[in-house]
């Protein structure tokens, strides 16, 4: 941390907020987004990480906060502090309210890093606040920076109006058939959830959480994670799982089996959810990441636009940060590695599964 940094943050003071309301009240005092909230600090303390919320306060007045995430790393390096897209603040106080947090962070607990993955646009405010606090660029991603982010304080002509004219069609279709969109209510209702986002995994060929990991999201953020779900009868045919704060809903999850692609139901559903969260009193819609490939190109019909966020940095802590910065890179090639020949394990053993099932035919 610079100097200037330091004295910036010094007349600051950090403490442990332990009470759900007044934090979940900052998150959506400040705008600020749902991997903020507490039942997702809950979530991530389930699964391997430990969670911490520190308030940033400036005298009585709290600028801001950031719910931490800890991770344990091999001696000497102790452990990776890491904010999901936080910290939770006006862009204009982020080189404080980072410098603070910092600074809490490596006193606490010898972290040998803090990242950031803030939902701050390229080149904001909040955004040079990173730099002017010491943060340094990664390419090293968690959550991806490229995105779409829909404005839902348009109406919902304007919504249409942007998608493409096929998709446009599509949804008008579903609005118009027997399909019924509406919040999945029941535990039965996520279990059919569950089962078509394994089977949507299967075949798109990418790795997803056990089942617990999605149980516990439904348990510990409640309203603030509302499945939308295409329901053929009282069958779940396609669903859009969602987390949400004040203002920004963030898409987490999406699937669909057989019968909702015949329907073409994942577009219904799409619209569906957007309009659920407009009504909710969300202003934006995040649909979390776009990549290179189909899901990406699916998500790109509903919109003629791409946002960039600010992506990923690292504030070093730790006397061992160039230890870290240069064994964590080789860490994840190496699991990116095993990901690429789990994926085409998966790709084999669905053409084994194909050429059994022409000789049964046969």
């Amino acid at each position: 941390m610079s100097p200037e940094s330091q004295l910036a943050a010094r007349d600051l003071t950090v403490r442990p907020c332990t009470d759900r309301a007044t934090w979940d009240g900052l998150v959506n005092g400040l705008g600020g987004h749902p991997l903020q909230l507490w039942g997702w600090g809950e979530l991530k303390a389930a699964h391997h990480w430990r969670t911490e919320r520190l308030l940033v306060s400036e005298g009585e007045t709290v600028l801001g906060g950031a719910q931490v995430l800890y991770r344990g790393l091999p001696w000497p390096l102790k452990s990776l502090a890491y904010v999901s897209r936080g910290p939770v603040c006006a862009p204009e106080d982020a080189e404080r309210v980072l410098a603070a947090v910092g600074r809490a962070v490596r006193e606490a607990h010898g972290s040998v890093a803090l990242v950031a993955e803030p939902d701050w646009e390229a080149g904001s405010a909040g955004e040079r606040g990173l730099a002017a606090a010491g943060f340094r660029r990664t390419e090293s991603t968690i959550l991806i920076p490229r995105t779409l982010i829909l404005d839902l304080t348009l109406s919902e002509d304007d919504l249409m109006a942007a998608m493409s004219r096929t998709t446009r069609a599509n949804v008008r279709k579903n609005l118009r058939g027997a399909l019924e969109f509406r919040t999945v209510a029941t535990e039965g209702e996520l279990d059919q959830v569950l089962a078509i986002y394994r089977e949507t995994a299967a075949r798109a060929g990418f790795g997803i959480h056990e089942d617990r990991y999605y149980r516990d999201i439904w348990r510990f953020l409640g309203e603030d994670s509302p499945v939308v779900a295409a329901f053929d009868g009282d069958q779940v045919v396609a669903f859009v799982w969602i987390a949400k704060s004040a203002g920004t809903a963030f898409e987490l999850y999406g699937g669909v089996n057989e019968a909702g692609q015949k329907a073409r139901a994942n577009y219904g559903v799409k619209w569906a959810a957007f309009t659920a969260m407009k009504a909710a009193g969300c202003t934006r819609y995040d649909l979390n990441g776009l990549l290179n490939d189909g899901i990406s190109d699916f998500k790109k019909q509903f919109a003629q636009h791409e946002d960039l966020l600010a992506g990923t940095w690292e504030l070093p802590l730790s006397p061992f940060y160039p230890v870290y910065s240069t064994g964590m890179p080789i860490a994840r090639r190496t699991l990116q590695q095993g990901r690429r020949a789990a994926k085409a394990a998966v790709r084999r053993a669905r053409g084994a599964a194909g050429r059994a099932r022409q000789l049964v035919r046969r």
